[in-house]
């Protein structure tokens, strides 16, 4: 399923750029390569930069990736404790209660 939400977010984000590149018409690139100071708002001659791309479905898109992880993620660690418990390795206590 990660996998599927993974190549459906890369074709989204392919066909949204490429929709975004050619309305916007032809960018200068800077060729003088990364520099150490902040580029983030301007350019490096001072020229105040547009406002970035912004990401449909950010949240939901972010929320849809998280969420599964997240419950497999817990359904192995109740599995694997599980399996530490049956073979004595790790069995808890209720003496371990240093209140």
């Amino acid at each position: 399923m990660a996998s599927l939400v993974g190549r459906l977010s890369r074709a989204l984000f392919i066909r949204n750029t490429a929709t975004l590149s050619r309305k916007a018409g032809p960018k200068s690139v800077n060729a003088t390569g990364p520099t150490l100071s902040r580029t983030a708002v301007s350019s490096t001659s001072g020229a105040i930069l547009p406002s970035p791309d912004k990401v449909p479905f950010g949240l939901i898109r972010m929320t849809v990736v998280v969420v599964p992880f997240l419950y497999v993620g817990t359904w192995i660690s109740m599995k694997f404790a599980a399996l530490l418990e049956e073979h004595d390795i790790f069995v808890p206590d209720d003496d371990d209660d240093d209140d």
